[in-house]
Order: structure tokens, then sequence, then C-alpha cells
């Protein structure tokens, strides 16, 4: 593919980090910013750019103490030529976040920008710049695109190891110069408490960096906002915000395991036992902490597209806060479904009003793969599949309906993917194979994780014919990053040809597999 060269990002991302030494004292940036400290503001949780287009971008920071943000960008690293964007206030209501929105940015072009935290009473008194950068999209088919996804961070009381050199992964993929990072979900385990260690199998032990909220459950806005600063205080991932952009969806864990709207938490843990409370409380958090583009709109909803040029859209989908409840998932009809009626009319929609080559459809829960829920001793079921191999019942039904608009309207080059289930591997979906024969076939890819548990493979309902084409899975359950198996997948679209090819790599990079794709044909 003619993927452009990124010329001086390297050198650019010294001065992104010049702000975070002083994280070495987690417990003290884990607590909310005082507003008697002395000395000009400070961004010590880097900066990340997130929903990049061709013209536009988000840049976030989050400030030590109430602060004006002003963002700079440039074309060069000197910075020369600047131009000016004046953005929010940072002040408690926010947690000291805010996000500025660029626009009227050149396609295709380096963006390289500046960060700056002024004194709101004193706008000349400002903190040391943090600088980052990234790529708008194309609007030229033949530069090419190259992404990556996961999910999966912080899970199942494995959180920033020193010894493990932190969340390494990151380096892995920057390395790759991606011009974006799609993340698939649970990026926090809001019900996960990380301790100070914990003995592996081998009799060692993986100890973890611990802060306050991060020592139980998430259930006030200050814990959930503490549950996102904790993955900021790692040096790789920093280095990987000022550097990549990214998409951001979310799943169950920024709010609890499992969740669904209108639960009552029987978890013995939580004092507060609605879902809904938390997941308000969690929302609010996730939109602090992240440069997305829609959730500071009337309806704050996560699911979005966001437009790559012409060979890519991407449909990023939200199937925690519309869905039904958890349950045997056997109904023989479902009009809310995963995705709720009015998430399913605004998908079907996008793809039909799409003209790009390629239809990115970023699911944060597999389709073919049986994701059991039995948190209250039944068993119910988590994701789509319910484990019964014939035609589609409970969620399913909703699925099939999708599938068989695809098929119907003639749209081409959709592939699915997605995270969840913490292991990778790649399933084709072939109408001769399944119960439900009215759709085209399609690929569905799955990673993860980043930086947590890893588990077995899933097993496979076959009511729309997946065959696992491969898969890469410990046979022990919530091994931790130590033993292997945290994954990341590639995408790469050769601006000639317009072939899509996807790879799933392992934590140091390393190609497990790889598929090509032919572009122009219906479903994939």
């Amino acid at each position: 593919m003619s993927h452009r060269p990124f010329p001086g990002r390297r050198s650019v991302l010294r001065g992104s980090l010049a702000a975070s030494a002083a994280l070495t004292l987690p417990t003290a940036l884990g607590s909310a910013p005082a507003f008697a400290l002395s000395g000009r503001p400070e961004a010590g949780w880097g900066v990340q750019t997130g929903d990049v287009t061709c013209d536009s971008g988000l840049v976030w920071v989050r400030s030590d103490r109430p602060a004006r943000m002003i963002v700079e960008t440039s074309a060069t690293e000197s910075f020369r030529n600047v131009r000016r964007w004046h953005g929010p206030l940072l002040g408690a209501d926010t947690d000291f976040t805010g996000t500025t929105r660029l626009r009227g940015l050149p396609s295709g072009e380096q963006i390289h920008y500046r960060v700056l935290l002024a004194d709101p009473d004193d706008p000349r008194r400002t903190g040391e710049p943090v600088t980052g950068t990234f790529r708008t999209a194309s609007a030229r088919r033949r530069d090419g695109i190259r992404f990556l996804w996961s999910g999966d961070l912080a899970g199942q009381g494995w959180g920033i190891n020193p010894d493990f050199g932190g969340y390494t992964i990151y380096n892995a993929m920057g390395a790759l110069d991606p011009d974006f990072f799609l993340c698939s979900g649970d990026n926090i385990y809001a019900d996960g408490p990380i301790t100070s260690s914990v003995a592996l199998p081998d009799g060692s032990t993986w100890r973890n960096i611990t802060t306050q909220e991060k020592s139980k459950v998430a259930e006030t806005l200050a814990e959930f906002r503490g549950n996102f600063r904790y993955n900021l205080l790692d040096d790789n991932l920093k280095r990987f915000n000022a550097q990549v952009p990214s998409i951001i969806q979310w799943d169950d864990h920024e709010v609890t395991n499992n969740w669904y709207p209108g639960e009552i938490l029987g978890d013995a843990r939580y004092t507060e036992k609605s879902v809904d409370v938390l997941a308000s409380r969690a929302r609010q958090a996730f939109s602090e902490y992240f440069p997305i583009s829609t959730l500071r709109r009337p309806d704050g909803r996560v699911y979005r597209t966001v437009r790559h040029g012409p060979l890519l859209d991407v449909f990023v989908l939200d199937m925690r806060t519309y869905r039904n409840a958890n349950s045997t998932d056997d109904q023989t009809t479902d009009a809310q479904g995963i995705l709720g009626a009015e998430q399913l009319k605004w998908l079907k929609g996008e793809l039909s009003r799409s003209r790009a080559v390629w239809k990115v459809i970023a699911s944060d829960m597999p389709l073919g793969l049986v994701v059991p829920d039995t948190g209250d001793g039944k068993p119910n079921i988590e994701a789509v599949a319910q484990g019964d191999p014939g035609a589609p019942l409970g969620r399913e039904l909703q699925i099939a309906e999708l599938l068989r608009f695809i098929k119907h309207r003639r749209i081409t080059g959709t592939v699915w993917l997605t995270a969840d289930v913490h292991h990778t591997s790649a399933q084709h979906y072939q109408p001769s194979r399944a119960a439900f024969t009215d759709f085209e076939p399609f690929w569905e890819f799955v990673s993860g994780p980043l930086n947590a548990g890893a588990f077995p493979a899933s097993a496979l309902d076959n009511t729309f014919g997946p065959e696992r084409v491969f898969v890469k899975a410990p046979t022990a359950s919530n091994v931790s990053p130590a033993g292997g198996y945290q994954f990341f997948g590639e995408v790469d679209i050769d601006g000639h040809s317009g072939e899509l090819t996807v790879r799933l790599r392992e934590q140091d990079g390393a190609v497990l597999f790889t598929q090509v794709l032919q572009p122009g044909r219906v479903g994939q």
C-alpha cells in the first residue's frame, strides 16, 4: 500500500512526556486537583486525539487545577505559522478535563499540536506545553489506510506492572504507525479492584501500581473518574495517545460486568444497587476522559459514524445502552434486541448512505460466539448467540434482520471487528453452513485483550454458519499478561487495489494470521 511516512513523530513525542515526570507518585495523581497549588497548570496525564476525519479532530487534556485550554497547531514540529484554538475552561465540573474540536484542517496531512494550560486569572501564566501529532484522513483514495483495533485494559486484577514494563503492547502498536486505533470497549474495569500483588501459578508475583479509586468497585463519580485516570499512569499508553488518534466505544466493564438497563445488582460489593445510577455516573466519566464527537450532543450517545475518506467508514456500535435484559435469549420475537430499534434504524440508514469502499462495523460484542452470563446462577446470555444452532431466536433476530438488509440493499464491503472475549480469532460466516441463509458471506475478526486476563476460546453458534478459520487462546482461564495471549489486530487498505488485509498480532507485534479481502462484494 502507498502509506505515507510519519516524519518527525518520535522527536515530537519527546516533548509530550516532559509533563509526565511527576507520575512516579501515582497516589498523588490519583487524587482530585487542589485549588491551592502553586506554580503553573500542568498536564501530567498527557494528551489524546479522537474521531479524526479529513478536516477535523478532537484534542483532549487534563489539568491539575483550574485552567484555560489552548491548542496550537502547525504543519511542522518546529511550530512555525501556528494556528491557535481557544478551548474550554477546565474545572471541577469535568474533573479538570477538556476537549477542543479542531476544524478546517488539511486532509491527509500530519498535524503537529501542543496544548497550553493557562491560569484563568492571568492568561500569560501557562504551563509547560504538551505536544502530540496525528494524521488527518486523506481525501485521496491512493494514500491508503492503516489502523489497529483491540480492547480490554487492566481487567481481572492485572494492572500496571512496573516489573513487566507496564502496558508494553502499546509500544508494538505505535511502531506500526497507524492512522488511528479503534478501542472496542472495556477501556477500564470499574468492577475490578486492583491489589498491590497477585500470586502467579509458577510461584512468582505480579506487582501492580495501585490507587485509592482502584481499591474497590467503582460506585461514585469520583471512583469512576479514578478508574480512567489509573490507565493514564502508564507511560506507554500516554506515548501512544500522543501519536495515534483513537475511536473509542464502550462495553460492560466501563460500568459493571454484563450490565443491562434497569438491572438491580445482587453483588454484595455494591452499596448502590441500581445499574442505571451507576451507568449514568460511568457515562459522565467516560465522556470526560475520551475525545468522542457525539457525547457532547443533547442525546449523549456513543454510537456514531466516523468517516475516514473514500476508502473507509467506521460504524461504532453501542451494545450496552439499548439492549434488553440478559436472559436465556430464546424468545421468538424481539423488537429491542441488543441494539434497540432506534440504533438499528440508524445503522441501516448509515450503511445505505455510505459510499466508502469498506464499511467496518465496530461491534463491542461478537455475533456467533456464545458469551454466557451466569452471574445470578441462571444460564443467561450476554452477547448475541445463545448456543441454539437453529433458526434465529432472541437477539439473533435483530442481527438476522440487519444481515438480510445488507444483502438485499446490495451493500458491499462490510467487515465486523470486535473484542470482549479475551482471545483472538477469525470467523467466516457462510449461508451454506447456516440455519438462517438470507445473507451474504462476511468475516468477523476478534482481538484483545490489551492487558487483562486471557480466556479459552468461546463456543460457536451455527445460526449464521460461522467457521473458525483461526484462533489463539489459552486452555486455562484468566492467564495473566505475563503468560502471553495479549493481542491486537491490524487493518491495511491498499489505496490502489482497494484490497483490505487483516493481520492478527501478538503483544510483541508478531503476525499470527493474515486474511486478504477483495473490494466490491456484497457482504464480504
